[in-house]
């Protein structure tokens, strides 16, 4: 951070002193540390002794001088640092004298009194424009918007409000037909208490009361619920503000309940239980109590469309959508596993290593490079190792560079034939990647900063700028600092920045030795136990140096950032589309079994007078199975029609996939089975001398 950033926020701190900008004077002039309290009570004990002790960071002396309050966790939304430095201080890196460095993301301030957001970003953009009259190659394209702060881009932060709000909406639903639950039996419950209610209204009840009744059985239902609900809803929190899902990085996930979150609860239960309270009310008030103490019958049931068929059909529909979208993300999550990647994760470990942080510069970054490569090669049932500045699909990937033809002179940004991803890696790297070479040649140790310059592209890449992968092999292109690279080698397109939805971009992978990087992940190719290779890694490369700060996990485990959405889309409509099988299974066995009991003596006559099973069965569950296929065919057309809001939660989204229409199809014909299952039996197991000789 810079000296002012506490000053900025208005931070005070819970012990010592906080960095302020009066302690920078230049480069490596303010060797200070400021903790958090979290890393403080975990790593420090609360000690307050911790003023002024030096500690080590990055093998560079660091003073200990104050600790931050503990509801202070930084300025980007899920991201917890357990230390801030000044930017000043950091070794090795060069992000303030190099203009065409983007490493610093977000800038914090405050507006003026008086000055609008507009006005702000006016005056940031009329800068930029500026600095790219004076700056044409390094400060091109410099535009600034505002925003509060939060998530740390733009991007992800659009995506990750795309995603609740489609969750959102399907929780609704889900919440809809709870009330479309409950609201069928209260009326199913009304019509058994008719013979009651008539009773009380012939005695003088006002219709009123009866309906506060009801109201009140309804609401203390949604209270009592919304409470058991609030309850687990508070211990899931609870479990995500402490989980880590990548243990590389301090993620926190800010999702602690407040009043606000309470009084919403509370709300949406209240309004929950009149929604279904009401179901029944238009019953009461038309009910003829004379009418019904006479015949002492509630009415057929199963012969015509009622309330509670219309509310049984919504019900089933809402849960068509949500098993529609649940497969939706399922086999999107299935297409994320099986995408053509580029490479091949399975059998892979990946070693990740700073050695700037080891101390590492200059001619000992690549001397040191080559010697954890060999040491790796000299690992038993290790079959390939190579080295990359960033893997694919990593958080921190990629760097990006303009690339011109062969032809241009003026290399000025209008001039540029692509942007490319640039990879720096070593010799054997692709093999050890399990990227395949279509043409040409892979790069070797005599690819260094003494010969000409080369690279190997993908397959876009060539295509891109020079027009087919023919014409690419052996061809030249330029960079942006007028250096001719010569296309030695071509690979298949694949996947590369952490967004697996993106589109093919093309790619140019460097020598190690002739675009150096700090930046250093081994890829470690074996047929043997990944867990037992791991620990072999991690023994050599302690041999190498004891004081390599490094991190290893297999490539697929270094992958779940990439496939995280995926996989919690998955997980949410997957618990979304349980919870609305559920309801519409209650629902529809409620419905199927209060059809029965109503009509136990009519199937007794039926089976009495010499019908069939099969015509039993028929006249017991056809209107229930009927509206079992009205619900689900209307289910899966809104699930259809809703590709869009899909498309918001899942990769790919596509509800017109033959296996998604036709597991929703089987899903559903066994959740009816299901539903129906025990009021069937106690259908057919009816004995008719017995029922015809009750009253």
């Amino acid at each position: 951070m810079s000296g002012n950033y506490f000053d900025i926020l208005g931070i005070q701190p819970y012990l010592g002193r906080v960095i302020h900008a009066s302690d920078e004077r230049g480069p490596n002039s303010a060797p200070y540390i400021v903790l958090t309290y979290a890393y403080w009570h975990s790593h420090f004990q609360e000690d307050r002794g911790v003023i002024g002790r030096t500690v080590q960071v990055n093998r560079h002396p660091f003073t200990i001088i104050g600790v931050t309050p503990p509801e202070f966790r930084g300025t980007v939304l899920i991201f917890s640092p357990d230390f801030f430095v000044p930017i000043v201080q950091v070794d090795g890196w060069d992000g303030l004298t190099d203009r065409g460095n983007r490493w610093v993301g977000d800038l914090v301030g405050h507006l003026k009194a008086g000055v609008s957001q507009a006005q702000a970003v006016a005056d940031l953009n009329s800068i930029g424009s500026a600095l790219e009259k004076s700056y044409p190659k390094e400060d091109a394209q410099m535009t600034f918007t505002l925003a509060r702060e939060g998530l740390p881009s733009s991007v992800f932060a659009s995506a990750l409000q795309a995603f609740i709000a489609g969750l959102m909406l399907l929780a609704v639903l889900i919440l809809l037909a709870a009330c479309a639950n409950l609201g069928s039996l209260f009326a199913a419950r009304a019509a058994d208490r008719s013979r009651e209610v008539a009773l009380r209204l012939a005695l003088g009840a006002g219709p009123i009361r009866i309906l506060r009744q009801l109201f009140t059985e309804a609401l203390l239902i949604s209270v009592l619920g919304g409470a058991a609900g609030l309850w687990g809803s508070v211990m899931l929190l609870r479990w995500l503000s402490v989980w880590r899902p990548f243990p590389q990085y301090p993620v926190h996930m800010p999702v602690n309940a407040d009043a606000n979150v309470y009084a919403v609860a509370l709300l949406l239960s209240l309004a929950s239980g009149f929604l279904f309270g009401a179901v029944p009310v238009k019953q009461v008030l038309r009910m003829d109590p004379y009418q019904i103490v006479k015949s002492g019958l509630t009415g057929t049931v199963g012969r015509q469309l009622t309330a509670r068929d219309v509310l049984l059909v919504g019900q089933i529909a809402i849960c068509a959508v949500l098993v529609t979208s649940s497969m939706v993300a399922v086999r999107g999550l299935a297409r994320s596993l099986h995408s053509n990647f580029g490479f091949d994760p399975g059998n892979a470990v990946l070693a990740d290593i700073d050695l700037n942080m080891a101390g590492y510069t200059g001619d000992n970054v690549p001397a040191m490079q080559k010697r954890m490569i060999e040491g790796m090669q000299a690992v038993p049932a290790v079959t390939s190792v190579g080295l990359i500045s960033v893997p694919p699909l990593q958080a921190s990937c990629c760097n990006e560079s303009n690339v011109f033809t062969d032809k241009t002179t003026d290399l000025r940004l209008s001039n540029v034939a692509a942007s490319a991803i640039t990879f720096s890696v070593s010799p054997e790297y692709l093999h050890a990647a399990g990227t395949p070479l279509l043409a040409g040649r892979d790069l070797t140790w005599h690819d260094d900063k003494n010969a000409p310059r080369v690279a190997v592209v993908n397959r876009l890449f060539a295509d891109r700028i020079f027009g087919s992968a023919t014409n690419a092999l052996g061809g030249y292109y330029k960079l942006p600092d007028g250096a001719r690279v010569q296309v030695v080698g071509i690979v298949e397109d694949g996947k590369y920045s952490v967004n697996i939805t993106e589109e093919a971009r093309p790619v140019m992978f460097l020598p190690i030795l002739q675009s150096p990087s700090t930046e250093t992940w081994l890829v470690v190719r074996s047929n043997g136990n990944p867990q037992q290779l791991a620990a072999a890694i991690r023994t050599k490369l302690r041999d190498l140096d004891s004081g390599l700060p490094f991190f290893i996990q297999t490539w697929t485990e270094a992958m779940d950032g990439a496939l995280f959405a995926s996989r919690m889309a998955a997980l949410s409509l997957g618990v979304l589309g349980v919870m609305g099988a559920m309801l519409a299974a209650t629902g529809t066995f409620g419905m199927a079994a209060y059809s029965v009991s109503k009509r136990l003596r009519e199937f007794g006559i039926r089976m009495a007078v010499g019908a069939q099973r099969k015509h039993v069965l028929r006249a017991a569950l056809g209107h229930p199975f009927k509206l079992l296929a009205f619900g689900s065919a209307a289910g899966l057309l809104l699930g259809i029609l809703a590709s869009r809001v899909l498309a918001f939660i899942v990769y790919q989204a596509t509800p017109r996939d033959p296996l998604v229409l036709a597991g929703v199809v089987v899903a559903m014909a066994l959740l009816g089975l299901l539903a129906t299952w025990i009021p069937a039996q106690r259908a057919l197991s009816v004995e008719p001398m017995i029922l015809l000789r009750e009253e």
